[in-house]
Order: structure tokens, then C-alpha cells, then sequence
């Protein structure tokens, strides 16, 4: 199967054709840089996003404290983290980067403030 994919990892963009076999990469081609097989086979093989969302404050200046992932995380795992991040109510201030949940659906990545948020007025 052939698939077209915009590379994302250098400002090239280059448009990639890939070669899809039994769900594995078998050919690239369009990349002006290492980077864009690279990324083609992450991205066919193994695709993972950074998750952002925001989560509930409850006595703080903010209603809704902005999160992501500290790292990539499966992208299989979306709809997952998004039913997982409605559960958490973030009651204490906290800091720009600070780790709202440790080890996030224990895929070994944190869900970290991308805000700070101080106690309500």
C-alpha cells in the first residue's frame, strides 16, 4: 500500500511516499534528509503524539490548568489519556512544568502544568 506523509522533522516538510507492508515500512521515498525515513517509519510503525489537554482547578485563579505530556505517548492511547485526564482536580497552586500525574497511564511519562496557577482571589 502507498501512503503519502508530510515529514515534520526538519522545515524541509519534504512529502514522503511510503511503501507499506504487513503494517511495517518497506520503502521511502521524497526525503531531501536522513531525518524523513526516520520519521516515515516511527510514523507508520509506532506513531506516538505529545497529549495536551486541561485539567479541573478547584480553589485556584484558574478554572482550567493547560497539561501535556512530558514525552510522546502512543497515539493508540489518545482517547485514553482524554478519559483519564477528566478524573484529575488540581486543588493546590502549582508551577509552570510541574508533574500533575507521575508515570501517566503508567506509560512511563508525566502530565506536567503548562501553566502555573496560584490560590483563588
Amino acid at each position: 500500500m502507498m501512503r503519502n506523509l508530510t515529514c515534520i522533522e526538519c522545515p524541509q516538510s519534504c512529502v514522503l511516499s511510503v511503501d507499506i507492508e504487513n503494517s511495517k515500512l518497506s520503502k521511502v521515498s521524497g526525503n531531501n534528509c536522513p531525518k524523513g525515513e526516520t520519521y516515515a517509519k516511527s510514523e507508520v510503525e509506532d506513531p506516538q503524539r505529545i497529549f495536551t489537554s486541561t485539567v479541573l482547578c478547584i480553589g485556584l485563579d484558574l478554572k482550567m490548568l493547560p497539561v501535556r505530556t512530558n514525552q510522546p505517548i502512543p497515539k493508540n492511547k489518545i482517547i485514553e489519556a482524554g478519559n483519564e485526564v477528566k478524573k484529575i482536580r488540581v486543588t493546590n497552586p502549582v508551577f509552570l512544568g510541574e508533574i500533575i500525574k507521575k508515570n501517566f497511564l503508567e506509560l512511563q511519562v508525566d502530565l506536567i502544568a503548562t501553566r502555573s496557577a496560584s490560590a483563588g482571589r
